[in-house]
């Protein structure tokens, strides 16, 4: 657009329309025009993962394989006094499995039906959850069900470690590992040999086993908790080589008045006095080193 009617003045265009038109689609650059930035899901970033899976799956393997898991005790199926426990992360679940609507009659429902419904939610929480926003304030109901369900599984866990516990004082009993890591401690004190519970143990035979005051732990029932051969079950120790552990005296203190909050009953009022004398005498000459 021109300023003036003279010829020679200066022509000053707005909106140039000299520049010609792109007739090229608007199609965006490539991934691969920003490398290191961005690139295909499918098959480029999921084979990437994929290897990357596969390379610590194998080091897991391999790592299993140097270095075992330690074995425990041969599994004992007369031992009533032994408490399950499954693994810390199930803990809330086996907690949940004591409740009454979902164990016994209902066990498909608590063992199938909740824990269905809850997985088939997690898994089916991206398509519902279709929102835009992330901050966690601005997605309430997302928010209060995700703090419900660690709440739950927080309680239930600690109720079920609680209990636990609780039993183990009621019934009087040491959990297998601090037992085997007690003996492992005492031998590295001793300078002796790490106990080695892969290896079957050789116990020394009872020292007169025909004794009258067999017929006497027969009478006490100590068969049912010690075996019928009274070389123990589960967490009941075994009453052979006894007499190394414990003298006369206080064989005589632990017959009569029992053990470990009655996990040792006491015999005191089912037993005589001179039936109590004759079975500690018998129980004393039980030596492991008298095979």
């Amino acid at each position: 657009m021109a300023h003036g009617h003279k010829s020679d003045e200066k022509v000053v265009y707005v909106g140039d329309s000299r520049v010609k038109k792109n007739n090229h689609p608007n199609i965006p650059p490539d991934y691969t025009s920003y490398p290191g930035k961005s690139e295909a899901f499918i098959p480029n970033f999921l084979l990437k993962e994929w290897m990357v899976g596969c390379v610590v799956l194998v080091g897991f393997l391999v790592w299993t394989i140097a270095e075992p898991a330690p074995l425990g005790y041969p599994a004992d199926p007369t031992n009533a006094a032994f408490i399950p426990m499954p693994d810390w992360y199930f803990l809330f679940l086996y907690q949940f499995l004591k409740y009454p609507y979902v164990s016994q009659d209902y066990i498909v429902l608590g063992t199938m039906g909740i824990p269905g419904v809850m997985f088939g939610a997690l898994l089916l929480a991206p398509f519902l959850d279709t929102g835009k926003e992330r901050r966690f304030y601005r997605r309430p109901i997302a928010s209060s069900l995700m703090g419900l369900t660690l709440i739950a599984c927080v309680y239930l866990t600690v109720i079920s470690w609680d209990h636990y516990q609780h039993q183990l004082e009621i019934n009087g009993q040491v959990p297998e590992h601090i037992e085997r890591e007690e003996k492992a401690r005492e031998a590295a004190e001793k300078g002796e040999e790490r106990p080695n519970y892969t290896k079957p143990t050789v116990e020394a035979a009872l020292v007169d086993a025909n004794d009258p005051a067999m017929d006497i732990a027969k009478q006490a029932q100590c068969v049912s908790c010690h075996a019928a051969d009274l070389k123990g079950q589960g967490s009941v120790p075994s009453l052979v080589g006894v007499g190394d552990r414990h003298s006369k005296e206080e064989l005589v203190e632990i017959v009569t008045n029992g053990k470990n909050n009655g996990a040792m009953p006491e015999f005191g009022s089912k037993l005589s006095t001179e039936e109590i004398d004759q079975l500690t005498t018998w129980l004393s000459k039980q030596k492991a080193a008298t095979e």
